[in-house]
């Protein structure tokens, strides 16, 4: 789909000057389901691919509880250059990347976006979120002249520093893939309709 893919940005002097590539969103451009993660990794930077690393594994493992695949959803990211030394990205970097996030969300219009973690949900809520405790609340979210039912979740790599959030990050997902009506469980109808 024309218009979702960001070729040769220059905002972020220190971001172009960290990266390798600009790591695009993958998946189905009518993807019921939308991920957005906070940054690329090393491994991101160096395949192209946001998600590839452990944290990765781990959300597709959840995927796959939910009975989904990665093919089945897409997934991006707030800042879409890897930072320097995987730091969080500032706040200008966030800022100079959303017009790109704004017009994949706008051309994709999934049923519902999941939020991976403090940075994205943060962004995407315009507050400050306790991810732990707020670990799937659905919210809207307005962006431009639109409105997204967004889920909030921790990161998956949560989950490979505090065990105690696997199942935390697993509900929260299956959850999601309940809510948007893409789990092979409820026949394909998206329950959105009760919030």
């Amino acid at each position: 789909m024309d218009g979702l893919d960001v070729v040769g940005c220059e905002r972020c002097d220190e971001l172009c000057r960290s990266r390798s590539r600009i790591v695009n969103g993958v998946g189905p451009a009518d993807a019921d389901l939308l991920f957005v993660g906070e940054a690329p990794g090393a491994n991101e930077d160096e395949e192209g691919e946001p998600f590839v690393g452990r944290s990765g594994s781990i959300l597709d493992d959840a995927l796959r509880d939910a009975g989904l695949a990665r093919a089945d959803v897409r997934i991006t990211n707030c800042v879409r250059c890897r930072p320097p030394d995987n730091r969080d990205p500032t706040s200008d970097e966030l800022a100079n990347c959303r017009g790109y996030l704004e017009r994949e969300l706008s051309l994709l219009d999934p049923e519902l976006v999941v939020t991976l973690g403090k940075v994205p949900s943060e962004h995407l809520l315009d507050r400050s979120v306790a991810v732990t405790k707020e670990a799937g609340d659905v919210v809207d979210v307005r962006l431009g002249d639109r409105s997204y039912r967004t889920i909030v979740s921790v990161h998956p790599a949560a989950t490979l520093y505090d065990g105690s959030q696997r199942e935390t990050f697993f509900e929260t997902i299956a959850h999601a893939a309940d809510l948007a009506g893409v789990s092979e469980r409820d026949g394909g109808q998206s329950n959105l309709g009760s919030f």
